[in-house]
């Protein structure tokens, strides 16, 4: 059966209270609201009244898990405001309405995704007025996703930390990584150096080197003799034979110059006109140690103490047919031979066998090469027929050998400026060269082997 509420509230048949006991009443029930709504959102952040701070000191207690052993303070008793204390000191706790009570129930409940801090002791019986300090919250979701995300890694890092240390190399694998770590961050702060003419020390040693150094040790299996011919310091002028359509060769002699050489120099290397008026080739090719294959750059590098690379025979040597392999080509003028003279440095003749093998030129198509204004556009077994995969080159053997180093120094100042003399050497290195090649080529088993 319904029941009947007159206008004014009250239910019949039930007495008037008078004032006091109304306004008792009425205030707990008010409570009791309060605590119905405080229930329905996350408990430590809807207790939070506009009053002073506390500075959160360093010996708080630990924060309460919600799934405690029973015994430990609930979520629900960890938020709740601290009463007002009495004039003995004591903490006076509010009514606990069926809401609370409901929610104290349900204290064994794990709650992942909060963990409340203690509330704060009240004050001293002297009277002065408590301050309240933010409970701290560690909310794992969305508001701390970053945080879940670092644990996460760091769990992982730790997990890939533990699987290498039972490998013997896990330091030299820490190490590397520390490296390239320190590397990314000189490379994004700007903290690293080019000399004048665009070289980049760090970047060739990390980079570039590292990039072709497969092709220099699993795919063309380098052996390198004479690496003692050249000077541990000082400069010296390598010149060697060049051929293999692509120049691999000058590549290749680089990475023996500064894997094998005990001192670990680096080859400065002249080039073509071409090479650097190529987009993005040209500037790899500068912070990679190269420069313009001309008479004032080779001075200076010579000059500073540098060992530089020269390929006399130019776009001849790499562009001549497989007919002709291991034929030099001409010297050109010898300006290579002048810059040796001017600078008094020494000149290492250098041969290089297992280029020729890599692009095999059967033939040539001027018409083609002066559209893309190339100086020759080769015709290998493999390319343009095979297209991108024409580019790849054959694994053929590589033999490079050092011959013993030619002075400069004993011939005076003024002998550069002797056209003879500059042809009659120029003529003597070329020789060198050619006649390692014959005995390079007896002594190679087979082109690929």
């Amino acid at each position: 059966m319904a029941q009947v509420i007159d206008l004014d509230g009250e239910r019949p048949g039930r007495r008037r209270r008078s004032g006091a006991a109304a306004v008792a009443a009425g205030a707990q029930r008010a409570t009791g609201e309060r605590d119905s709504r405080r229930r329905r959102t996350t408990p430590l952040l809807a207790d939070l009244d506009p009053q002073p701070l506390s500075v959160i000191p360093d010996d708080a207690p630990p924060a309460v898990d919600a799934a405690a052993p029973s015994g430990t303070p609930s979520p629900a008793d960890a938020v709740e405001s601290p009463a007002p204390a009495g004039p003995s000191g004591a903490r006076r706790r509010p009514p606990r309405t069926a809401v609370a009570k409901k929610a104290a129930a349900k204290k064994a409940a794990p709650r992942p995704t909060v963990r409340p801090a203690v509330a704060a002791p009240a004050a001293a019986s002297s009277g002065a007025p408590v301050a309240r300090r933010m409970p701290r919250v560690r909310v794992v979701g969305e508001p701390d996703r970053l945080a879940a995300v670092t644990a996460a890694a760091t769990a992982a890092g730790e997990a890939i930390a533990d699987a290498l240390a039972g490998s013997p190399r896990a330091a030299d694998v820490e190490d590397k990584i520390a490296a390239a770590l320190a590397f990314l961050r000189r490379r994004l702060t700007g903290d690293y150096e080019v000399d004048e003419f665009g070289f980049d020390r760090e970047l060739t040693e990390t980079v570039l080197l590292a990039v072709v150094r497969p092709l220099y040790k699993r795919w063309f299996r380098v052996e390198v003799r004479g690496i003692e011919n050249i000077p541990e310091s000082g400069g010296a002028l390598v010149v060697a034979n060049h051929s293999g359509a692509v120049a691999l060769d000058s590549v290749m002699t680089q990475v023996a110059v500064h894997d094998v050489h005990p001192q670990h120099r680096f080859l400065r290397m002249l080039g073509a006109d071409l090479v650097f008026q190529t987009p993005f080739v040209g500037e790899i090719a500068r912070k990679g140690g190269a420069t313009l294959a001309a008479n004032a750059d080779a001075e200076r590098l010579l000059s500073a103490g540098e060992v530089v690379g020269v390929w006399p025979e130019g776009f001849k040597g790499v562009g001549k047919p497989f007919s002709e392999r291991y034929k030099l080509q001409r010297f050109g003028r010898g300006g290579f031979v002048s810059a040796a003279l001017r600078t008094r440095t020494p000149i290492v003749p250098c041969a290089i066998v297992g280029a020729e093998e890599t692009y095999p030129i059967l033939g040539n198509l001027p018409t083609v090469a002066r559209l893309l204004g190339l100086p020759y556009f080769p015709v290998t077994p493999t390319f343009p027929l095979l297209g991108v995969l024409g580019a790849v080159p054959l694994p053929s053997k590589w033999l490079i050998e050092f011959g013993a180093p030619v002075p400069t120094d004993e011939l005076g100042i003024g002998a550069a400026e002797d056209p003879m003399l500059v042809f009659d050497l120029t003529d003597q290195i070329r020789q060198t060269i050619q006649q390692t090649l014959y005995s390079l080529l007896v002594q190679r088993r087979s082109v690929f082997f």
